[in-house]
């Protein structure tokens, strides 16, 4: 969540910075007003109570001096009363505030590029040319199921639309690429976990999905109404240190977090209906990083080469975009996308993510950091990048690795994990 201060100290340029996602946050001035009586309120509560105590120390000295004190003491009731009402007002007023604040983004980083959607994103750089194929490439889907390691028929049967399931070394290449990418980024300092694969309300609107997004999550229809899956390894992640103060010797936190994730795909009717690109359940790799607010930014560019270097490795062509304003998610100051390359769409997609969302998600989770013993508390940085969605990255592979037989060559760092060199027909 955004800092009040913000608010209290230019208005007007929160809300011209938030604009420039393209919607209208004018009604943050409401806020400022709401900012207002909340304080004045508090004035008042805070000179009635000095009143009451005064009252108290002239009750307690006519009751010395043996003298009646019932009519102070009914001032004193009346006076407790009135304080009553106003902590009343007050806790509404802090209610309003903070749903209006719980609904409102981050405030993006002054280096994030203005535009209004995804064709506005801007390309830094990119590895390796798109292969040229002697012949027409198939889809990951039409390889998946000539070679019997996908079947999607069945899984629709089972559940439903947008599930998969992976069979044989379909199975094993899955299961392959998550150990690659936890040994790869284990080595690189993070500690790997494995999360609960249901998080709490809590949770989701620490890390910003609730409660904008709340109808588009899977919930539980368990006795306390309380329970979600997991939408992104990143939300169960982040709030194990929710409501805690990190050492700053502990700084930057490092997790590489294993998850199955779960998406309803509530916007994408009509969208990549077959296949593994938006599918309902998901595994996915992630890397979160607790940081001090000083270094969040060198560590968003280290978190991003660490996402590249699983692509590099496996020498599938990819580039790497900032996103702009109109492209940006709720809760991130500022994003890179990396995007791979599918011959059978002859276009770049996404297969990571790598964000800074500075303080907006340590603040509705109180995550904090102390400098030195004594030292105030601060607000951590939280970053978050795909380390990758392990899905899309099998797609690539059956599409940028296929030949025109219909096999798949095994990416050299994948045979180890694999044991095999290429699929053949069926699976063999």
């Amino acid at each position: 969540m955004i800092d009040i201060k913000l608010i209290r100290e230019d208005v007007e340029e929160v809300i011209r910075k938030l604009n420039t996602r393209g919607g209208d946050f004018s009604y943050l001035r409401e806020v400022l007003d709401l900012d207002v009586q909340r304080r004045k309120i508090i004035s008042e509560v805070e000179s009635l109570k000095h009143e009451r105590n005064e009252v108290s120390k002239l009750i307690g000295q006519l009751k010395r001096e043996k003298k009646n004190p019932s009519e102070i003491l009914k001032n004193v009731a009346s006076i407790g009363d009135k304080i009553q009402e106003l902590d009343e007002k007050l806790r509404e007023l802090d209610q309003r505030i903070e749903d209006i604040l719980l609904r409102t983004p981050n405030i993006l980083h002054e280096s994030v590029p203005i535009g209004k959607d995804e064709n506005d994103n801007v390309v830094l750089r990119t590895f390796l040319e798109p292969a040229k194929f002697d012949f027409t490439p198939k889809s990951h889907y039409e390889l998946g199921e000539a070679l019997d390691i996908l079947d999607f028929e069945r899984a629709s049967k089972v559940t439903g639309s947008r599930f998969v399931v992976y069979k044989g070394l379909g199975a094993r290449l899955e299961r392959a690429l998550i150990n690659f990418m936890m040994d790869l980024h284990t080595k690189d300092g993070y500690v790997e976990i494995i999360p609960p694969y249901i998080v709490n309300y809590d949770s989701m609107q620490a890390t910003g999905q609730f409660p904008k997004f709340v109808d588009d999550a899977f919930k539980l229809a368990n006795a306390n109404g309380n329970w979600y899956l997991n939408p992104t390894a990143e939300v169960p992640t982040i709030n194990m240190h929710r409501n805690e103060i990190l050492e700053n010797d502990q700084l930057p936190l490092k997790y590489v977090s294993y998850t199955m994730a779960f998406r309803s795909e509530a916007g994408s009717a009509g969208r990549d209906t077959r296949g593994l690109i938006r599918t309902h359940q998901f595994n996915k790799v992630e890397l979160i990083n607790f940081s001090r607010p000083e270094e969040s930014y060198d560590m968003l560019e280290k978190m991003i080469r660490q996402s590249e270097k699983v692509l590099q490795l496996l020498k599938l062509p990819y580039r790497v975009v900032a996103l702009c304003s109109g492209d940006m998610g709720f809760a991130m100051a500022k994003t890179y996308d990396i995007e791979v390359w599918l011959p059978s769409q002859n276009q770049y997609r996404e297969i990571g993510s790598i964000s800074n969302a500075e303080d907006y998600q340590a603040r509705r989770g109180n995550i904090r950091f102390r400098r030195e013993k004594n030292a105030k508390p601060e607000y951590v940085h939280t970053l978050n990048g795909s380390g990758l969605a392990v899905g899309r990255t099998l797609v690539a592979i059956l599409e940028n690795y296929q030949q025109e037989d219909g096999s798949i060559i095994i990416p050299e760092v994948l045979i180890p994990y694999m044991g095999i060199e290429k699929i053949n027909t069926k699976g063999e």
